[in-house]
C-alpha cells in the first residue's frame, strides 16, 4: 500500500480549498503532525458510493461523512474525533491532548453553537460554497433536516440576526476558555491542542462562508481579538488547505 494517507475533503468552488469546519479539524492535525498526505475532493452525492466500498454506514441518518481518511494500511476511519483519537495513536508526538477538559467543554459548546446557527450556514452554504454538483443533494437533504418545505422557506422563518442572538452566549463562552490561560493564544496557553483545531476550524469556516460572517461571529464572541490571535499562532497549520 501506498505509505501517504489520503484524506477525503468536500469540494467547494474556485479557488478550491478546504472550507468545512469539520475536515479542517482533521487537515489541521495532519498538518500539525507532519504526516504525509494528498486530498482526494467529494462533492455531496459522491461521499456514498466512494466510502461504502470500505465502510459500514454509521448508526446515524448520515450514513457516510466526510472527513474520511485511508491510512496506509488501506484502513478507512471516518468522524474527526475517532480520526483524531487513530491518529494520536499512531502518531503521539506532538501531542494533541485530546483528554483535556477545555476540549470536552468546547465540543459541547460547538454543538450548542451549530445548532444555534444552522439559519446561517444552511442557506449560505450553497449560495457562496457549493458546486453545482451538490446543490441538489444540499437542497434535498437539509430541509428535511430542519422540518421545512426548502431553505428558501427556512430562511424567511428563521432570521440570521435572531440565530447570532441564540449563538451569542455560547459564543462567549468560548472566548472565556480561550482567555483562561493568559499567556495565550491557545485553549492551552502557548501549547497547541486539539481544542485549537476544533475552533479554529470553526473561524476558518465562518470566513470561507464570507468576511461579513466571520466579522459577526468575531463580534457576537465579546473579544474578536483572542480569536484572531489563534488564528494567527496556527497559521503554520492552515496555510495547506487546497492540496
Amino acid at each position: 500500500m501506498s505509505e501517504q494517507i489520503v484524506l477525503f475533503d468536500l469540494a467547494s468552488k474556485e479557488p478550491r480549498s478546504c472550507w468545512s469546519l469539520n475536515p479542517w479539524k482533521t487537515r489541521m492535525l495532519l498538518n500539525y503532525k507532519g504526516l504525509d498526505y494528498r486530498t482526494e475532493w467529494v462533492e455531496y452525492p459522491d461521499i456514498q458510493p466512494t466510502l461504502s466500498p470500505h465502510l459500514p454506514p454509521n448508526g446515524i441518518d448520515v450514513p457516510y461523512t466526510i472527513p474520511t481518511i485511508r491510512l496506509p494500511s488501506g484502513t478507512y476511519v471516518t468522524d474527526s474525533r475517532k480520526i483524531a483519537a487513530a491518529l494520536e495513536e499512531a502518531h503521539p508526538s506532538p501531542p494533541i491532548h485530546l483528554d483535556s477538559p477545555t476540549l470536552a467543554k468546547l465540543e459541547d459548546l460547538m454543538r450548542r453553537i451549530m445548532v444555534a446557527l444552522q439559519p446561517v450556514y444552511i442557506p449560505l452554504v450553497p449560495k457562496r460554497l457549493l458546486n453545482e454538483a451538490s446543490l441538489p443533494h444540499w437542497h434535498s437533504t437539509r430541509p428535511r433536516w430542519v422540518g421545512t418545505s426548502s431553505i428558501d422557506e427556512y430562511e424567511r422563518m428563521n432570521p440570521a440576526s435572531e440565530a447570532w442572538d441564540r449563538a451569542e452566549n455560547f459564543l462567549k463562552e468560548v472566548t472565556g476558555l480561550l482567555k483562561a490561560q493568559a499567556d495565550g493564544p491557545c485553549f492551552l496557553g502557548r501549547e497547541v491542542s486539539y481544542a485549537d483545531f476544533v475552533w479554529a476550524g470553526f473561524l476558518i469556516f465562518l470566513r470561507r462562508m464570507g468576511e461579513d460572517v466571520l466579522e459577526e461571529g468575531l463580534r457576537r464572541s465579546g473579544d474578536k481579538e483572542v480569536h484572531e490571535a489563534l488564528l494567527k499562532g496556527l497559521e503554520p497549520w492552515t496555510k495547506r488547505c487546497d492540496y
